[in-house]
């Protein structure tokens, strides 16, 4: 053992060289189909696009974004954000939700994930409620690009790092759906969520540039 330690330096050398290598032939392929095909009619609720100011776009850095809000009437309504980036760069990359969502008096006072049933199996994503005075929000998000859908942080970063080094991509979208909890009901703002999300991962697959 201790003679293969010397060989360890020249090792880490090499793997160093490689992703150095592999970063300058990072691919930025685009979608397939524009962010604004996905529905915009879910259940009886209709989309509005509404735009993201040109200073959060920078601060965010994605390539190309939705953002709908979908209501059935004057209260009842739920929103659906998606942020693609065709590559990830120092400064240009996924921020994560948990650091984003607690702002403006909003603070996370519960955090789990839940399971998300699709035609032939199922996904998980991240599910967080946020409490503001009286008023609550259900917020499920995930992270969905080069073939998988996933939810938690380390296994999202340790994917990039190997998929950049290993075939020089890098592209993902972030997903997030808020859902107002009316009336202290969160069952019904987590049936609602589910059913969105049963959709969106499908139809998102199908615009996202296809892996390997």
């Amino acid at each position: 053992m201790p003679k293969l330690t010397r060989f360890l330096p020249a090792v880490l050398l090499g793997l160093g060289s490689l992703l150095l290598v592999a970063a300058k032939r990072q691919q930025a392929p685009a979608l397939r189909a524009p962010l604004a095909g996905l529905p915009a009619t879910l259940d009886a609720y209709e989309g509005e696009d509404l735009p993201v100011s040109p200073e959060e776009q920078r601060i965010a850095g994605m390539s190309t974004y939705l953002m709908r809000v979908f209501a059935a009437d004057s209260t009842d309504r739920f929103s659906v954000y998606v942020g693609y980036y065709e590559s990830q760069l120092q400064g240009k990359s996924i921020h994560s939700p948990k650091n984003c969502l607690p702002g403006a008096g909003w603070e996370p006072v519960a955090v789990g994930t839940r399971t998300i049933p699709l035609a032939a199996d199922s996904v998980t994503v991240n599910r967080y409620i946020l409490e503001r005075e009286s008023a609550r929000a259900l917020v499920y998000y995930w992270y969905q690009g080069r073939g998988r859908v996933a939810w938690n942080e380390y296994r999202v970063k340790w994917d990039l790092v190997r998929d950049k080094a290993l075939a020089g991509r890098s592209e993902e979208a972030l997903v997030r759906i808020v859902v107002p909890v009316m009336a202290g009901d969160t069952a019904r703002a987590d049936s609602l969520a589910t059913s969105v999300a049963s959709r969106l991962v499908p139809e998102l697959f199908d615009r996202l540039p296809t892996y390997p």
